[in-house]
């Protein structure tokens, strides 16, 4: 083993003399590694971080399960209300794993201004409104209060905002349709103005207090629209999901936002298959680039190898000079890769460098994560499969013959 090591690092000092064949074939696969390692770091950030920011969003509006009357179809004008006095409610005990629940109601309205008018859905809380999974999405103002007397401060979005020309502190007029087709008239007061990026909801939802929703729909004041549950682990929401099916009551339902907008995350799932994709060909590219060079490696050092065979080292022996030589360079690639990969990471954390369509992607700049563990996973991986695909072309060493070693030029 210090025989082989030894031969090994004056192996490398002799890579990296600038006068050395290998050298620039060498470089290569070092800056090979180094790339596909930025590539496969800002890929699996950029991936999960995309993925995550979705999931985020979606529970901030909806939650992570929703439970509501069976006969509720959906439809915001034609809810049937639940009453507040449930088993699970204000703490869902019965099923492991939920930190949250929260009473909600929805309707529909238009707001209006002098000059225009937008269709929107009054997403009615209460005090039992949690809002650190909103609050990072606001852009002015405050967040509304609604733990005391019924109030009319509202949380507009900024896409609302900017399309009717409305600001902190204007007083925005919503109609609400009543059955005989007049309509009722909330003046709400704009104390924050969110942008979540989201569109889908951006373009709609504003936050008032819920028991405006229940004067409305005249409802008992301990009637509510349903239940927003969110769970600790998002990736046992199906089996909670399940589980609090089981546990509440026959004539209510519940359901999962994987299955509510099962077209989104469909389409996230598909994240985790591009980048299973990408990182194999990734890890191809550089194994492929690291053989070259130990093959090249092997044929500039073949009087080395035919000395060292006559001297009675085996050939395992001395394959494993190579691959240790092979295990340095490919270290120094993944360093560097790290050191700039992970730096470019901070930097769209940061600053948010990269922008991206809302439209298509739902968020507005290219979200990050970066964690400890995967970045160690990525690279021991990486460095053990490089090596495994090195094993089998070192091979050739065994056909080396000392005699015609030693007279190789």
């Amino acid at each position: 083993m210090n025989f082989e090591y030894f031969i090994a690092k004056r192996l490398i000092k002799s890579t990296e003399h600038k006068n050395s064949i290998s050298g620039a074939i060498i470089k290569i696969a070092i800056a090979a590694i180094a790339i596909g390692m930025i590539m496969m770091l800002i890929t699996i950030a950029t991936g999960i971080g995309l993925q995550q920011k979705i999931r985020e969003k979606v529970a901030a509006f909806k939650g992570h399960v929703t439970i509501v009357n069976y006969d509720n179809n959906n439809n915001v004008e034609h809810q049937v209300p639940v009453s507040i006095h449930q088993d699970f409610y204000p703490e869902f005990t019965t099923v492991e794993g939920i930190n949250h629940i929260q009473a909600i109601a929805a309707k529909g309205g238009i707001l209006r201004t002098e000059t225009d008018f937008e269709g929107v859905v009054v997403k009615g809380i209460g005090k039992d409104y949690d809002w650190n999974y909103f609050k990072e999405y606001l852009v002015a103002g405050r967040l509304p209060d609604f733990s005391s007397k019924i109030n009319d401060e509202i949380l507009i979005s900024q896409h609302i905002a900017n399309r009717l020309g409305l600001t902190i502190g204007d007083k925005a007029n919503t109609y609400f349709r009543k059955t005989d087709s007049r309509f009722n008239v909330r003046g709400f007061v704009i104390v924050g103005i969110y942008n979540s990026g989201f569109e889908e909801f951006d373009k709609s939802y504003l936050l008032a207090d819920i028991r405006h929703i229940q004067k409305l729909n005249k409802w008992k004041p301990d009637e509510v629209g349903g239940f927003e549950v969110f769970i600790d682990d998002f990736s046992q929401i199906n089996e909670k999901g399940n589980e609090i099916y089981e546990a509440i009551p026959s004539e209510l339902d519940s359901q999962p936002i994987t299955y509510t907008y099962r077209s989104i995350f469909e389409w996230l799932k598909l994240f985790d298959l591009n980048i299973i994709g990408i990182i194999a060909i990734i890890i191809i590219v550089a194994g492929i680039n690291m053989i070259t060079a130990l093959l090249v490696l092997i044929l500039e050092r073949t009087p080395m190898i035919g000395i060292l065979k006559a001297l009675g080292s085996s050939d395992w022996s001395i394959r494993k000079v190579f691959l240790y030589n092979a295990a340095y360079l490919i270290a120094i690639g993944l360093f560097w890769g790290n050191i700039i990969g992970i730096g470019l990471l901070f930097i769209q954390k940061y600053f948010n460098i990269i922008k991206l369509n809302p439209v298509t992607y739902h968020v507005n700049t290219a979200p990050v994560y970066i964690n400890i563990g995967y970045i160690f996973l990525l690279n021991v991986g990486t460095l053990l499969l490089c090596l495994l695909m090195l094993v089998i072309p070192s091979y050739v060493i065994s056909r080396i013959s000392p005699v015609k070693a030693i007279r190789f030029e």
